[in-house]
């Protein structure tokens, strides 16, 4: 057997990465090295950033530098890249989109890309760092003298309650999100609510994440009906950054999850246990970015 044959052995040595999760995920894992590709929207990590050519953004790619790229694999997400997918397949890519919803789908596309990078040991080593930070919030949260009711707006027009993983997310975190039912839906459009439904289910907190656009308080404020929900009676209305939390992947397994659980602290009067202040602590001023 040749060095190419045995190279081949170690899985595809080209990899165009057209969502954030799995850049961060082969940064994590070391195999930065056969990231040839990847979204104008990645942000973790930082370095990614700065060192791979940018090549899509989430439903549009430039097909023709992709293909400039010769890559062996091409990673997407979701069914809002299936016409990508499409593209680069009747072009003769490889191309492997994943779909995860859950936490433990999360874990199970981590584990499944290690293996495809031959990098299996590191996969399981790197689900199990995450399993442990989650464990520790959890534990945090029992302190928590009540588990505030949560609305996690996902977006804002139409409103859309949180995809799956965010509101499990928020659970470990220490809330109790208001539309548990709507989380095994896993398109956006069966996830819309009415915004008088949110009023009279009277959330606590209200937390959001307009995907690609800065959060107006004013906004939420605003809403017909809303002025008596507890969270806008009480100030407590704050964002996460959508590359934190609407990643489904590493930063908000690490990052997001964080921030989810110090503001759900702060609403019910409790710190976070040591060592898990987020990088980027929420505003507890009352309100978030205007």
């Amino acid at each position: 057997m040749d060095t190419q044959e045995i190279m081949n052995l170690r899985g595809p040595q080209r990899i165009v990465c057209l969502t954030e999760e799995t850049t961060e995920i082969l940064y994590l894992l070391g195999e930065q090295d056969r990231i040839v590709g990847i979204s104008g929207f990645t942000c973790r990590p930082a370095e990614a950033r700065r060192q791979k050519p940018k090549v899509s953004a989430f439903t549009s790619a430039k097909i023709d530098k992709i293909l400039e790229l010769q890559p062996d694999l091409v990673l997407g997400f979701s069914d809002l890249q299936a016409q990508i997918a499409h593209e680069l397949i009747r072009a003769g890519i490889n191309v492997l989109v994943f779909n995860q919803r859950s936490v433990h789908e999360i874990f199970e596309m981590m584990l499944t890309l290690s293996r495809i990078v031959a990098a299996e040991n590191a996969g399981m080593a790197l689900v199990e760092r995450f399993e442990r930070e989650l464990a520790r919030i959890a534990d945090s949260a029992r302190r928590f003298p009540r588990r505030p009711r949560v609305f996690f707006e996902e977006w804002m027009d139409p409103l859309i309650s949180g995809i799956r993983w965010v509101e499990e997310l928020i659970e470990i975190a220490g809330g109790q999100p208001i539309f548990p039912e709507l989380r095994p839906q896993r398109s956006a459009k069966d996830r819309i609510v009415d915004p008088s439904s949110v009023a009279a289910a009277n959330p606590d907190v209200i937390i959001a994440s307009w995907c690609g656009r800065r959060v107006s308080t004013d906004k939420i404020r605003g809403r017909a009906g809303w002025q008596e929900i507890a969270a806008v009676r009480n100030d407590h209305i704050y964002e996460v950054k959508s590359t934190y939390i609407l990643q489904p992947g590493p930063a908000a397994l690490s990052e997001g999850v964080r921030q989810l659980h110090a503001i759900l602290a702060h609403v019910a009067d409790c710190e976070p246990s040591p060592g898990l202040i987020p990088e980027e602590v929420p505003s507890f001023t009352g309100t978030a970015s205007r």
